[in-house]
């Protein structure tokens, strides 16, 4: 092979690896409305975001059986402005169960990412990090028990037992307060909503095998009802409304109520 060719090669070589990077450095970008699902083994899903926003005021995460079902919040995030945050669900059903993340900024927009769920196929578990000893820590080991010296403290590892004694005085580590989880102000529904185009939308999966019926309010003032919905999807333009804000509804199969809620159409 001659030299030019050679050249070539590994000039081909080269620029497919830059491009190789660049998208690994693209997907870890990701930003809302992506999101990534990972499955981390024993019925335990991680999701992870990357916000964009400064002026984002709620993120819930909401768990389905599957991507066209009723979806559930499991978690409104306490501080929504962190760039980069996640959650573990611990408490999932399955290793299966599809996600999404509802979103509103400051001034009542909201946004519903598309579902995901975990690659099953697949489970990655973080890798243990090892130990550093410092100069200042002496080990010795006698028998099963370790002696860990560091100044004035003295710990005892033995068998189950943990003991320390420090400036005289034996005492147990106390367990620090609980972690305060921050009501969501307000939860959207997922039957009636304002979707991104400006129109009310009903969303009924099992509208066939039910009898629903729907009664709009402004405040208090009856508007008007939508009587034995049988439709699966059903858009109502913003025209019935009259004009933007905020509006109530009543979900109701036969007479029995199954949601009172309220959407926002924008202007």
């Amino acid at each position: 092979m001659r030299a030019s060719e050679l050249r070539m090669n590994k000039r081909l070589f080269l620029v497919l690896m830059a491009g190789l990077a660049g998208a690994g450095v693209l997907r870890a970008q990701d930003t809302l409305p992506r999101f990534h699902v990972r499955n981390a083994g024993s019925n335990r899903s991680i999701v992870s975001w990357t916000n964009p926003y400064p002026n984002i005021a709620q993120i819930s995460i909401q768990r389905a059986f599957d991507s066209l079902g009723t979806y559930k919040t499991v978690l409104s995030v306490a501080d929504p402005k962190s760039v980069q945050n996640g959650y573990t669900d611990r408490n999932a059903p399955n290793d299966h169960m599809w996600y999404r993340l509802f979103y509103a900024m400051e001034g009542g927009t909201y946004y519903f990412t598309k579902p995901r769920r975990p690659d099953t196929s697949r489970v990655q578990l973080p890798q243990a990090q090892r130990p550093v000893v410092t100069p200042n820590d002496l080990l010795y080991k006698y028998k099963d028990s370790v002696f860990v010296r560091n100044r004035d403290t003295f710990v005892v590892i033995n068998h189950d037992t943990l003991r320390v004694k420090n400036n005289d005085t034996l005492s147990r580590p106390k367990p620090g307060p609980a972690p305060v989880v921050k009501k969501p102000e307000w939860v959207p529904s997922t039957f009636v909503f304002a979707n991104s185009e400006g129109y009310v939308q009903l969303r009924l999966p099992d509208a066939a095998q039910k009898n629903y019926s729907v009664k709009f309010y402004e405040d208090s003032t009856f508007l008007f009802e939508i009587k034995s919905m049988k439709d699966r999807l059903l858009l109502l333009d913003k025209s019935n409304f009259y004009h933007s804000g905020w509006f109530f509804f009543e979900l109701y199969n036969d007479d029995k109520l199954v949601e009172r809620n309220k959407f926002y159409l924008k202007p």
